[in-house]
């Protein structure tokens, strides 16, 4: 299992569109991704779950993959983060 975590920079945090965009970035990993912010997570991969966090600015997510391609899942979510919120 390898993890991130990371600070949101994003003023309004993460809301619909990136939240789509960062889905769809993780949804094509096999390994399975979990998204925490907290003691709340959901499954990295579905847009509506990860709507629930209401992540805000200032706040760190820990993004957690684990399966056969977890490091190139972690790094894929690391340069999605850096380069969108």
């Amino acid at each position: 299992m390898k993890e991130l975590s990371y600070t949101i920079t994003d003023p309004v945090g993460i809301h619909a569109r990136p939240a789509g965009m960062l889905i769809k970035e993780l949804s094509q990993y096999a390994s399975t991704i979990t998204i925490s912010r907290g003691s709340d997570s959901c499954d990295g991969k579905k847009l509506l779950a990860l709507m629930k966090l209401r992540v805000k600015q200032g706040e760190t997510i820990v993004v957690k993959a684990d399966g056969a391609d977890e490091d190139a899942a972690i790094e894929g979510a690391k340069a999605f983060l850096s380069a969108n919120l």
